[in-house]
């Protein structure tokens, strides 16, 4: 979810993954036939097509938050670390205000938290 937020007006947009997630054994559960493996494949072609879809969708991304003044990055898990190192890639680390790990939000607790920083 992007806010931006310009003068007392906000606006929130949403930039949907595609991002798949890597299939694995069902349910965790591991084989006891010889030849299991050869129905699940390799993790190297899973790691590299899940890489592809995540940088087209970091792409997205950045190609809105170019036009920003300043970036708020925050959320639970480690999305926000991989695009700070994205934005460093592309120049755009000087518009990082900050950085934080939040709980769960929900849309109306984020566009809070961003007024709250910029207001």
């Amino acid at each position: 979810m992007i806010v931006t937020v310009s003068g007392k007006n906000e606006e929130s947009s949403f930039i949907q993954s595609n991002a798949e997630k890597q299939p694995g054994r069902f349910d965790g559960v591991r084989s006891t036939t010889p030849y299991e493996a050869q129905k699940v494949q390799a993790d190297g072609r899973q790691d590299i097509k899940f890489a592809y879809q995540l940088n087209i969708y970091c792409d997205e991304i950045i190609s809105v938050l170019r036009n920003a003044e300043s970036i708020l990055l925050f959320d639970p898990g480690e999305a926000k670390g991989e695009l700070k190192k994205r934005l460093e890639d592309d120049h755009l680390d000087h518009l990082i205000q900050a950085v934080e790990t939040v709980d769960q939000m929900t849309d109306r607790q984020i566009a809070a938290k961003v007024r709250e920083c910029f207001n």
